[in-house]
């Protein structure tokens, strides 16, 4: 196997994306630790959460943006630096409106890195499903280790030093990326900004049929994951009394499916068709979220982290669809542009299934979830089968 910069290039950009979602992930298995300590409901959680992930999806445009101006290097390092600040900041919050702000900075800054090293990827790979799905195994590498670690420290010694675990993360990546990767030429370097933000070009992006509808799907989609990866742990606990450590173990489980399938799901996308790997992610996922809720005993939850673990690794097959209509030039801005939409939309997911839990109980909260996965399944199946060209 002959080594290339390129492949360099993408195991240090999937190195900084499992940076970036480490840091968010480490907050859910500790939540029911954060509520005690602070006494607070799941709803209020929940909102500080959805915030942390608006606050995410907010930034993707902005740093496609500064990505053109400045460079996607520098934009990268950005994000794993601050990241590294915030997360140490979040765990030495002695309020509870502290640690909210410093939850929703956390989003902010780690959601400079993925758009930005998105782009970057395209740029050097022509089989872009395959090598986002290798970028976007960064997240399910995260969540492998995140929930497990966290839940053990967490027991140990408590949420705050669980929530800067991602501190010691964030360092070394960000020295090895400096260190290794090249500095990147600036798409527009001379281009003024405001340029960038005027509202008739990026309406132009949104009246495409092709770019609507999939963003329609992707918050969907998303609003469904998020809900699923901001309060897994807590379902386990509270709706099938599952202890701590084994809720973190099973969310673990779900990061290693997930990660099993990203990169095959890519592959699909690549070799078959988009929109036939959506629609299975997301039947994938409705099964999963059934069987979460209601399948009896441990081996009912395995099949569930199974389905569901496939059915949230739609990602690597829906981002392509946006660049299949995007051009080389408008990647940057563009592609920022529909994943701060999705994005912000759809993180409000973690509001949505903490409020329903509050007002419902868990079970309904997981089984809207499934209906909306059906749903998003239905409009790809119907766009498909109808051949009405979204």
């Amino acid at each position: 196997m002959n080594w290339r910069y390129r492949d360099t290039v993408l195991l240090l950009c999937m190195f900084a994306f499992f940076v970036t979602y480490f840091a968010r992930l480490v907050v859910s298995p500790v939540v029911p630790f954060i509520v005690d300590d602070f006494v607070v409901s799941n709803t209020q959680i929940g909102i500080a959460l959805s915030g942390m992930w608006i606050a995410y999806g907010v930034t993707q445009f902005p740093s496609g943006v500064l990505a053109e101006r400045y460079g996607e290097k520098r934009v990268i390092a950005i994000a794993l630096g601050g990241t590294a600040i915030v997360s140490l900041l979040t765990a030495m919050a002695p309020l509870f409106v502290v640690f909210a702000a410093c939850v929703v900075l956390l989003g902010g800054v780690a959601g400079l890195h993925y758009s930005v090293a998105t782009t970057l990827l395209s740029r050097t790979y022509d089989d872009i499903g395959t090598a986002l799905g290798l970028h976007s195994f960064g997240a399910p590498l995260a969540g492998l280790l995140a929930p497990v670690t966290a839940s053990w420290v967490g027991v140990r010694f408590g949420w705050r030093p669980a929530v800067a675990l991602a501190s010691l993360v964030a360092v070394p990546t960000l020295a090895l990326f400096s260190w290794r990767v090249r500095a990147t030429e600036p798409r527009h370097p001379g281009r003024p900004m405001r340029e960038r933000f005027a509202v008739a070009p990026l309406v132009g992006y949104l009246s495409r049929p092709p770019i609507t509808f999939t963003i329609a799907i992707a918050i969907i989609a998303t609003f469904a994951v998020n809900g699923i990866v901001a309060f897994l742990p807590t379902f386990l606990v509270e709706h099938r009394a599952y202890s701590p450590t084994l809720a973190g173990v099973v969310f673990s489980a779900y990061f290693v499916v997930r990660g099993g399938t990203q990169i095959g799901v890519g592959v699909l996308s690549d070799r078959i068709g988009r929109d036939f790997a959506i629609a299975t992610c997301l039947f994938s996922g409705a099964g999963g979220l059934a069987l979460f809720v209601a399948g009896p005993g441990l081996v009912a939850v395995a099949a569930a982290v199974l389905l569901f673990g496939v059915g949230s690794s739609f990602f690597a097959s829906l981002e392509p669809r946006f660049m299949d209509v995007l051009s080389d030039a408008e990647r940057g801005a563009g592609f920022g542009l529909v994943r701060t939409i999705y994005l912000a939309v759809g993180s409000t997911g973690s509001f949505g299934a903490s409020l329903l839990a509050d007002l419902f109980g868990w079970g309904v909260s997981f089984g809207v979830l499934a209906v909306l996965c059906l749903f998003a399944f239905g409009c790809i199946v119907t766009n498909a089968a109808l051949n009405l060209g979204y």
